[in-house]
């Protein structure tokens, strides 16, 4: 499986928010569309991410409101991009080398998706589960009925 697969496995489009948004309509969107994080674009291209997790840190700051704050101020920058063509464990290998959650997956130049890191450890669980699936129905119990040990004189 590629990151292009587990992008469109995964489905939905990419959400974003223009740099001047507030961080309220950000939240409004994530709600929305039952997601941890979303991007922030300006001219069409993706400038930085917010997430729930910056939503935690961003509360406990004195004069954070949401609803004036706006998500350029407390977006984060250089959001990282991993090609198409990447399988699950170099995905993997990127989250953990990194210490990142979401990362863009570009294809000829363009962006196509975000995956998170829980995106691609879902993706191998099924993946997984398929296999112990398949190899049950090739190792049922008529199997061992029909098998017959033969005993050498």
């Amino acid at each position: 499986m590629t990151a292009e697969e587990i992008v469109y496995e995964k489905g939905g489009k990419i959400q974003s928010v223009s740099k001047d948004s507030s961080v309220y309509d950000a939240l409004v969107i994530m709600c929305e569309h039952k997601i941890g994080a979303i991007l922030v674009e300006e001219d069409g291209k993706y400038i930085g991410i917010w997430t729930e997790r910056d939503l935690m840190r961003n509360a406990i700051v004195p004069e954070f409101n949401p609803r004036s704050a706006t998500i350029n101020d407390y977006m984060i920058t250089g959001v990282k991009a991993a090609p198409h063509s990447d399988n699950p464990y170099q995905l993997v290998d990127k989250f953990l080398g990194m210490r990142i959650r979401h990362l863009l997956i570009e294809k000829k130049g363009e962006i196509i998706g975000l995956l998170s890191v829980g995106d691609v450890v879902k993706s191998r669980l099924n993946e997984k589960m398929k296999e112990v699936n398949d190899l049950k129905e090739m190792v049922n119990w008529e199997y061992y009925e029909n098998w017959k040990w033969k005993h050498k004189k």
